[in-house]
């Protein structure tokens, strides 16, 4: 089965359109695919380098939809927006977004195939409608496609960055900058493959950071990513000593407040419609979990200020 876009592009590398077109998969993956005949120009095959013109048919080749089958489930949604092209949704904590192995129920996917009943087909039977994708473990702000040509311009937009993502987070140690550029190549841990790590041979990763409230031993930070590899933000903040409160993964130290999973959250995504071209911003409130947490860490600071105060005037 073969999909065919026309290009809107020109002078650009055809591996690079792709990984643009569908950030789902790396540069490598389309370069593969391009020498095995998987992506045609105008049903030519050509190299990876081939500089795109606009107006060219790009087809490419999809895996046919296997047997199996995803249930539709009847899980309650967070709606923040729906019109026939997309839906905004704010994630849960503890959700996953699209069945893999031995996971074929409870993912957002299943719940978005019973409210919907039309997504996009781009990403085959396993991931219908799924642009790009949260960790299960954060919760947030995420749009799903309801149809091809939609897909097709959503993905572009978070390939090229040009939709914009606010994250929060809850972070161990006290930052003490009010602001900073994270720069660090990630690529593949060389200990635990299952890991991502700063890395001299990884993809270039840029994270931006703003520290929102200090605490004796935490801080609360707003993330901006100007690019998108995995696990960026926790990786990143990782790397320079404040690893995110939670964390399973890349967490270092005790968690001492009842979260189920890093304290990171999906608080903004700032898009263009696929269809009238509006600017659109769409906001999830913080989770209960990290509020809890604020809200005991604002109290703890208070009682320490006050205790302070109290020994400064017993002297």
């Amino acid at each position: 089965m073969m999909t065919e876009l026309r290009i809107d592009e020109t002078n650009l590398r055809l591996d690079l359109l792709l990984s643009k077109l569908r950030a789902e998969h790396s540069r490598a993956y389309w370069q593969k695919a391009i020498e095995r005949g998987e992506v045609l120009i105008d049903g030519k095959k050509v190299r990876a380098s081939y500089r795109v013109s606009i107006g060219e048919i790009l087809s490419i080749a999809e895996a046919e939809p296997t047997n199996l089958e995803i249930e539709p489930e009847d899980i309650p949604l967070d709606i923040l927006f729906e019109d026939s092209d997309i839906i905004a949704i704010n994630k849960p904590r503890g959700m996953t977004v699209h069945p893999a192995d031995g996971i074929s129920s409870g993912t957002l996917v299943n719940a978005l195939l019973f409210h919907c009943r039309d997504l996009s087909g781009i990403n085959g039977v396993m991931r219908p409608g799924i642009v790009h994708r949260l960790d299960k473990d954060t919760s947030g702000v995420m749009v799903a496609a309801k149809n091809d040509r939609a897909h097709v311009n959503l993905a572009k937009q978070i390939g090229s960055k040009s939709a914009r993502k606010i994250y929060l987070a809850i972070v161990h140690g006290r930052i003490s900058e009010n602001a900073g550029i994270i720069n660090g190549a990630i690529g593949r841990s060389k200990t635990d493959r299952k890991k991502m790590a700063i890395t001299s041979d990884g993809k270039s990763a840029t994270t931006e950071f703003r520290v929102l409230e200090r605490f004796a031993e935490f801080s609360f930070v707003e993330c901006r990513l100007l690019t998108g590899r995995t696990h960026q933000i926790r990786v990143h903040l990782t790397g320079i000593g404040h690893p995110l409160v939670g964390d399973p993964k890349y967490g270092t130290r005790r968690n001492e407040f009842p979260i189920e999973g890093q304290a990171l959250h999906s608080s903004e995504l700032t898009l263009t419609h696929p269809t009238t071209g509006e600017l659109m911003k769409f906001k999830a409130l913080l989770p209960n979990d990290m509020q809890n947490i604020l809200r005991r860490l604002r109290a703890e600071l208070v009682e320490n200020n006050r205790e302070l105060s109290s020994t400064f005037m017993m002297i």
